[in-house]
């Protein structure tokens, strides 16, 4: 299997809460409680190493609560290659009500320093080399611009790695003028960088065109429960997933880049490619927590994800 590198520069402690339904202004009482260490590059790489590959994970973590990240690290095997900084990573608070509504509060994290962003870059010069792949996922730190992560992305790639990003508005825009190997934007996204309509598939066809011109190879557009839609160089897929109990829909972007990285450095067909990692993405809405515990149940949903050209739309 591939050995892969994420790297998550705001990670998080994430707290989801349970409860029947959340009413804004009163005392609500919840049913279950959960804390997991994330941010998008570590759930990614939760996703990736249940599948057989090797992780390194870096980014930036606060000096002040590092157990609950260090526990996780040592017990999937992971790679160590964060950066400490001081203060607190953020917390971020997830309010899940039983009809799989989803409210965020996201905390800001701690101030990284142009000492410490020199400290990953020099960090990545010695450990990347090696690596198949890197993940960088998720929001920018406070003190860290859009345009430093152009830069990131254009060091990785000068090191001769393939890039695949998911974030979002400025430095998903900075980071597109990159080129990286793949992105994974929600329509949402896509249409605030790009500053055109992407609802139809003729608009997303022709937004991937004009991002597969300037050397973005891979582009996923993802539309939650109405599926996903892949355009590489000469194909176009799209994918519908099989229905589910929801959970919580926390994690089923992330284990959709997992799955697609997966495929991809696999060499499985683009059709097998597509339906695998909308079987993970379906997968992770069922449940709370990342990675795939249950292979009989991912095989199931994969009988149920219905791959076809985009072309037939």
């Amino acid at each position: 299997m591939a050995r892969i590198l994420t790297l998550t520069l705001n990670p998080a402690l994430d707290l989801t809460v349970q409860l029947p339904r959340l009413e804004a202004g009163q005392v609500n009482r919840s049913d279950v409680m959960h804390t997991h260490a994330a941010g998008k590059g570590v759930n990614v790489a939760q996703v990736l190493a249940d599948l057989g590959h090797q992780l390194t994970v870096s980014g930036f973590l606060g000096e002040d609560n590092l157990q609950a990240f260090e526990t996780l690290f040592a017990r999937r095997g992971f790679v160590d290659a964060f950066i400490r900084v001081p203060g607190e990573t953020r917390s971020n608070i997830k309010l899940a009500e039983s009809d799989g509504r989803i409210t965020d509060i996201n905390g800001p994290g701690p101030q990284v320093s142009e000492a410490a962003q020199q400290a990953l870059m020099d960090r990545l010069e010695q450990i990347a080399p090696g690596h198949d792949a890197v993940v960088v996922a998720g929001s920018l730190p406070l003190g860290v611009s859009a345009k430093w992560l152009q830069t990131l992305i254009l060091r990785l790639k000068k090191l001769g790695l393939n890039v695949a990003l998911d974030t979002s508005g400025d430095a998903l825009r900075e980071a597109l003028k990159a080129s990286p190997w793949l992105i994974k934007p929600n329509t949402e996204e896509l249409a605030e960088v790009l500053d055109c309509e992407v609802v139809s598939v003729r608009a997303q066809a022709k937004a991937a065109e004009r991002l597969h011109a300037q050397g973005i190879e891979h582009v996923v557009i993802s539309h939650g429960a109405e599926g996903v839609n892949w355009f590489s160089v000469g194909s176009a897929l799209h994918a519908t997933p099989p229905r589910v109990s929801v959970a919580s829909t926390v994690g089923a972007g992330d284990s959709l880049l997992a799955g697609m990285i997966h495929g991809l450095l696999s060499a499985d067909t683009p059709e097998q490619t597509l339906r695998t990692a909308t079987a993970i993405a379906a997968m992770a809405v069922t449940q709370i927590g990342f990675g795939i515990g249950d292979a009989a149940q991912l095989a199931q949903l994969e009988q149920g994800v219905r791959v076809r050209p985009l072309t037939e739309q």
